[in-house]
């Protein structure tokens, strides 16, 4: 028999979530025809088949989580059946279990081996005496060590308060949280952008906030790098590439605008209406979610003035635009009626000095001020 292993799906995305079988065991499929859809934290990503041939196992059912580099399906052929199947993923069909000789498609062994899991040795032996395999779990402490209480879970699926996993990108979210958590020192500048000289009605803020986001990184490009905080390490970018957080129902995504400064208005319109278009359709490519410089939240377009927006390495900085309102100012010696934009700013105290942030957030301010 031969075994096709879940392919590298993309930087950083390491593991999915089967959704949909387009076959099943004893299927004749052919090259390149559609086997499974799994979904990844960024995207749902259909899987074609290597070779014609005809199916003699599917690993997984719906909702199963499988790592890179773990089994998908296996083929009938002259059997050399000396090998094993890498992983346990349970079949999606009946029958016995199958050897396998592996396709070698370069992500062999699995990438779930890569990632040990972190625990004291007296939860190892708790953990073998309850037959619970610690490289499945996933630790619910920032630091990333598995507690007693995560292994007897494991264990005892159904015990009080395990409550409902999450799964796909929700789950990947609740990890990139906790690491941002442990890692970053993180500070918060606010401050309020006077619209008055833009001509009335506002228009197509976003994309001026995008353009005075580029003017702000040119004159402090030290909240456009990436740090690296285990090698004390400062990578200033040459392109200012901005990740657009988007709200879903499934989850938080980032697609990422290239080359925000490069571009005219009318192309980054286009380019944020088509980002917004496949992460809405989920079918967004894994690339387009990855290699931000720097993030903007526009959380106003829902609600709220401030907020303190997480930052997520290897990045310095992440802007939070709020919601756009009318509002009472001092302006030559009169109250008048302006419209106001509530700006924050978090940044990274371990890479960007105080001065730096601020320096940037003023530079914000003032493009964004500035007559259209």
């Amino acid at each position: 028999m031969k075994t096709f292993k879940l392919p590298d799906l993309g930087e950083g995305l390491q593991e999915a979530e089967i959704v949909e079988w387009y076959v099943k065991a004893g299927d004749q499929v052919e090259v390149d025809q559609l086997l499974v859809s799994v979904e990844t934290a960024k995207a749902i990503v259909e899987v074609p088949s290597p070779q014609a041939g005809v199916l003699a196992r599917c690993f997984g059912q719906p909702g199963d989580p499988v790592h890179v580099g773990e089994p998908l399906v296996t083929f009938d052929g002259e059997a050399d059946d000396s090998g094993t199947v890498v992983g346990n993923l349970a079949r999606a069909d009946a029958g016995a279990g199958l050897a396998a000789e592996e396709f070698h498609i370069g992500m062999s062994p699995s990438t779930r081996d890569f990632q040990p899991a972190r625990a004291t040795p007296s939860l190892r032996r708790l953990a073998q005496q309850l037959d619970v395999d610690l490289s499945r779990l996933h630790a619910t402490t920032p630091s990333g060590l598995i507690r007693e209480e995560d292994v007897r879970r494991a264990a005892d699926p159904v015990m009080p308060g395990a409550g409902e996993a999450l799964r796909s990108v929700r789950r990947t979210m609740a990890k990139n949280m906790a690491r941002a958590h442990a890692e970053v020192v993180p500070v918060m500048l606010v401050e309020d952008a006077d619209l008055h000289a833009w001509t009335a009605p506002v228009r197509d803020p976003m994309i001026r906030l995008v353009r005075a986001i580029g003017i702000a990184c040119a004159a402090q490009p030290a909240l456009n790098a990436g740090f690296d905080g285990r090698r004390l390490t400062l990578q200033r970018q040459d392109k200012i590439d901005l990740g657009v957080a988007v709200d879903t129902p499934d989850g938080l995504f980032v697609p990422v605008l290239r080359d925000i400064a490069g571009r005219d208005p009318a192309d980054l319109r286009a380019g944020l209406a088509q980002l917004r278009a496949d992460v809405a359709k989920r079918s967004i490519p894994p690339r387009e979610l990855m290699g931000a410089t720097i993030t903007l939240s526009n959380f106003g377009t829902l609600f709220g003035r401030y907020a303190n927006p997480i930052v997520m390495p290897p990045q310095v900085a992440i802007i939070g635009a709020g919601t756009l309102r009318e509002e009472p100012v001092a302006w030559e010696g009169q109250v008048v009626i302006h419209p106001i934009l509530p700006l924050s700013l978090t940044f990274d105290h371990r890479a960007v000095t105080g001065g730096e942030a601020a320096r940037f957030l003023k530079a914000l301010v003032s493009d964004l001020q500035l007559a259209e």
